[in-house]
């Protein structure tokens, strides 16, 4: 069976099994299992993923042809050429020059790309690994990470949403479960009401007397995520939860949709998750957090991790707890999202007597 790249220059990248492209007479029953074929490839990566390869593909493309070059079969020579423009801003028109980390995802593209063609790239080639290495040596700047928004971030940016509105009320749980469940963007907005009620659903909620049970599908399989009542209703994710639901009249289907009519009715489609981080740049700074900064310098601090963040960096409890709830594999990761939790709260100055 061959290999089809079934997407243009400005279309999504799809490299998947093709029906037009297998033997001549092929049983029904076999091009019927091509198709099935085809979604599972599709499946084992995110859209997100998928849009961002094809578009560092798209990139590395338009940049051989503009140097006469041919980008497959993958020549290591012209990659390890290809990240140094990345990196000296000669990649494309207006002399952008990439980050490390964006140079980094590039490559990645390139080498996922390449595989699925049956031309595997050999990224330890010295041409690129040497290449890459000095590039990472310059280059390589602190890692930029969200602001972590701290309970008494979120209760203020819970006061800047309208409680008697419909949008309101979806905005408010989605904000809470975030930050209770240490949910990713696309995690929250995956969320369907039961099991196997959506094609594209990552998960779904179940809500009991003491709290509510996020079972998620993830990138190393399936985890459950409790996330317990509030002490008030005013700052509980499950009372947000079941008011949304109650008055949106949800009964299947994805938890959180839009809102139409003017705010009066409920639509049946999925909001994007770029929806969530939207949601916390705007109430954010609506509710004058990090006011000290100017406006622009605040927009950039916020995003749909900052409430992820924001819970490891709150919970007072075992730390292993705390990398559970945020399906992390080591206590590495988890402390990487714990930002002002443990600043300074040894010090080792005074401990060492001076």
């Amino acid at each position: 069976m061959m290999i089809e790249d079934t997407g243009g220059d400005d279309e999504l990248l799809a490299i998947v099994p093709s029906p037009a492209a297998s033997a001549p007479g092929l049983p029904a029953h076999l091009q019927d299992l091509t198709d099935r074929a085809r979604g599972y490839v599709e499946a084992a990566s995110s859209t997100n993923t998928r849009r961002a390869y094809a578009a560092d593909w798209k990139h590395f493309s338009a940049w051989c042809r503009r140097s006469n070059l041919a980008p497959l079969p993958p020549d290591p020579h012209i990659v390890g050429l290809y990240i140094t423009a990345c990196a000296s801003g000669t990649a494309e028109r207006g002399m952008n020059l990439n980050t490390v980390s964006t140079i980094e995802r590039r490559l990645a593209a390139i080498g996922w790309n390449c595989a699925q063609r049956g031309t595997p790239l050999d990224r330890k080639n010295r041409a690129i690994a040497t290449v890459l290495a000095g590039i990472r040596n310059k280059h390589a700047a602190p890692p930029r990470q969200k602001e972590a928004l701290l309970p008494e971030d979120l209760i203020a940016m819970l006061e800047t949403l309208d409680r008697g509105t419909l949008r309101g009320l979806r905005n408010r749980a989605m904000l809470l479960i975030g930050f209770a469940g240490g949910l990713r963007r696309s995690e929250i907005t995956g969320l369907d009401l039961g099991r196997d009620e959506t094609e594209d659903g990552r998960g779904w909620v179940e809500i009991f007397d003491k709290g509510m049970l996020v079972t998620l599908r993830g990138k190393t399989g399936w985890r459950e995520v409790e996330i317990g009542r509030g002490s008030s209703d005013a700052t509980c994710p499950v009372a947000a939860v079941e008011a949304w639901i109650k008055f949106a009249k949800l009964a299947k289907g994805p938890l959180f949709r839009r809102v139409t009519g003017r705010g009066k009715d409920v639509g049946p489609d999925r909001l994007n998750d770029q929806e969530v981080a939207r949601l916390v740049k705007k109430t954010a700074l609506a509710a004058g957090i990090r006011g000290d900064l100017p406006e622009i310098e605040r927009g950039l601090k916020f995003a749909g991790h900052s409430l992820r963040a924001g819970l490891a960096s709150s919970a007072e409890v075992d730390e292993r707890y705390v990398q559970k709830q945020l399906g992390h594999a080591s206590a590495e990761m988890t402390r990487r999202y714990q930002r002002r939790r443990d600043r300074f709260r040894v010090n080792l100055t005074k401990a060492a007597g001076l």
